[in-house]
């Protein structure tokens, strides 16, 4: 691993930046999104490169930050496949195409297919990304993430649980789902919930953003290095013929930067944020925040206060619960939980946050989402126990290849 500059060695940036900001940024981020279906069955969604002993697949959807539809996944899935039983392919490489990684899943397409009432592609959007994640965190040969740019929600999904993630100065990673009423999914609360202390609950709560540099100080990302490298990089890593996980560990070693974090960083607030992530309840997280805020006057706790505000009171909760199952569960186990919890989401059974976070956010993009329930006292615990439930009786879980291929905790 590179060395870190810092009182610490975890990171992470807390901006000092009120709410509206991070939103006004993140609506500049996905408000492009598509309309165009989720089952678009375009082979020029993902391209590929390569010769030798390397492979790399390019998310080529720029127009849309490359935000992922089924079609996506199950391309994925059919090169992947391709790739390990091929003995001649060492390394396999992902990267997206344009000024972004992946921004995640196309959720202005999902909300579409919602509205038109046709859950089943929903269904089959999750299924399809999430059986691609299970892969690639038991994927055989060594895998090179380059993120490059925007990477958040299920972009996260399908690079972390690979062997390297490579991070840059222009990396900008959130988990920003309980902005728009839905809970960090395509195996976020299997990766969050193993960051160092409370940092996982911070960031599934509030879905604040951490640049290149704090991703690699708290093992969200394997190696930094400046962007005008990542050339460089491809070619070396092209060059290789190896599938051997520790020279290409110390290929991109080579390439990789020493890292100062920014004053701002969560190194100067881990102590606090510790404290107050660390409570049970989502109440008694902003009891100890309101606290923090009364006697320090900092600004951190004030901001985050503020974050938590802007959220949807009930994926609040099941996010938080989620993290926690999550810290004792295999990647499997997260992502089969996962999808219950995704597919209760849009629903709307139990309540219709996801459509009109979507709604606020990014179609109408008035900024007012009006939540259901539409505070923390009004979500019960049976709603929260529901969202981890079957849709109903009939609906069967998600089917992973857990005989074939054996997860990890």
């Amino acid at each position: 691993m590179q060395r870190v500059k810092s009182a610490s060695s975890v990171l992470s940036r807390y901006t000092a930046n009120n709410n509206g900001g991070f939103i006004s940024r993140l609506k500049r981020c996905l408000s492009s999104l598509s309309n165009s279906p989720l089952t678009d069955d375009q082979e020029n969604f993902v391209l590929v490169e390569g010769n030798g002993a390397s492979r790399t697949a390019i998310l080529n959807r720029p127009s849309v930050l490359n935000a992922l539809n089924t079609s996506i996944g199950a391309r994925l899935q059919k090169l992947y496949s391709s790739w390990e039983d091929d003995p001649d392919i060492g390394i396999v490489q992902l990267k997206g195409r344009g000024r972004a990684f992946c921004a995640g899943g196309d959720i202005v397409a999902l909300y579409n297919v919602i509205r038109q009432g046709n859950i089943e592609q929903g269904k089959e959007f999750f299924w399809t990304t999430y059986n691609f994640i299970y892969m690639l965190g038991t994927y055989l040969k060594p895998h090179v993430a380059l993120l490059h740019g925007i990477t958040m929600g299920g972009g996260a999904g399908v690079s972390i649980p690979g062997t390297f993630r490579v991070a840059t100065d222009k990396t900008v990673f959130a988990t920003p789902e309980t902005l728009i009423g839905f809970h960090p999914d395509a195996g976020a609360s299997f990766y969050l919930s193993h960051l160092p202390g409370y940092l996982g609950e911070y960031l599934a709560l509030t879905g604040d953003k951490l640049n290149g540099v704090e991703m690699l100080s708290c093992g969200l990302a394997t190696h930094y290095s400046l962007a005008a490298k990542l050339p460089l990089i491809e070619e070396q890593l092209g060059s290789l013929a190896t599938d051997d996980p520790s020279v290409i560990e110390g290929s991109l070693q080579n390439f990789g930067d020493l890292v100062h974090p920014d004053p701002t960083s969560v190194v100067h607030w881990i102590e606090t944020l510790d404290k107050c992530f660390s409570h049970d309840t989502v109440e008694e997280i902003v009891d100890a925040l309101e606290s923090e805020a009364s006697r320090t006057k900092d600004m951190w706790s004030t901001a985050t206060l503020k974050k938590l505000k802007d959220t949807s009171p009930l994926s609040l909760k099941v996010s938080l619960r989620s993290i926690r199952e999550g810290r004792f569960q295999t990647l499997d186990q997260c992502l089969i939980r996962e999808y219950r919890m995704s597919l209760q989401g849009i629903s709307g059974k139990i309540t219709s946050d996801f459509c009109e976070g979507v709604r606020a956010r990014l179609v109408d993009k008035d900024s007012m989402p009006k939540w259901n329930p539409p505070s923390l006292e009004l979500v019960t615990a049976d709603m929260v126990d529901e969202y981890f439930s079957p849709v109903t009786a009939l609906e069967p879980d998600l089917e992973l290849p857990t005989k074939l291929r054996e997860a990890f905790l």
